[in-house]
């Protein structure tokens, strides 16, 4: 029987408030993942955490973009970039998981976002699509089959992910409670569990 896998998506110091790329209110959602990670690392289902994990010359940096303001958007090697406040630049603070989460009963860790040129929301794959991470291997070889999703945020890095779960043919479950999103344009959540809903991806 396929095993089923809890993905924590970017539950990061820069995405809770306080940090770098505030998510509002996305502190709430670590007692949520807590609850989650107890009850599938005690079935013995597979846990694995995303951390965006950026070099400080990221391309999507405002600090990178001169002239540029967050949230615009530029073109990139012929794809759009939302520009981004400098976050979770790998191995600083900001890029640690929130103190508080259980991290103790994660068996994975997938960084992303490692490419300078490129942004990656999804835990999957870079936002060009021309390079995966680890995760969807990983995945496999521990058996899953049916994957859940929690995490920061709902309108990026959590729709990314679901959206490419379901591509790759995991049966893909997100746990509303456990989201929170940025909405840099109001609805922005709405319309990203409606992308979610209209991909097959189960409201849990």
């Amino acid at each position: 029987m396929a095993k089923r896998a809890l993905i924590l998506v970017d539950i990061q110091n820069d995405f809770v408030p306080g940090g770098a790329l505030a998510v509002p209110d996305g502190h709430a959602v670590v007692p949520v993942a807590n609850r989650w990670i107890a009850r599938f690392a005690g079935s013995g289902d597979f846990v694995v955490a995303t951390q965006d994990w950026h070099p400080r010359d990221h391309v999507s940096f405002v600090t990178q973009n001169p002239g540029r303001r967050v949230g615009e958007s530029v073109e990139v090697d012929g794809m759009p970039q939302v520009i981004w406040p400098e976050h979770c630049v790998e191995g600083t603070y900001g890029a640690a998981f929130v103190e508080g989460l259980e991290t103790a009963g994660i068996h994975g860790i997938v960084h992303k976002g490692t490419d300078p040129r490129i942004d990656s929301y999804s835990g999957f794959f870079d936002n060009h699509h021309r390079r995966e991470t680890e995760l969807a291997g990983r995945l496999r070889e521990a058996g899953v089959g049916g994957v859940y999703i929690l995490g920061l945020a709902t309108d990026y890095c959590v729709k990314f992910t679901a959206l490419d779960a379901r591509k790759l043919g995991f049966e893909t479950w997100l746990i509303r409670e456990g989201c929170r999103a940025i909405n840099i344009q109001a609805g922005d959540d709405q319309r990203a569990i409606g992308e979610m809903i209209e991909s097959g991806v189960h409201m849990e």
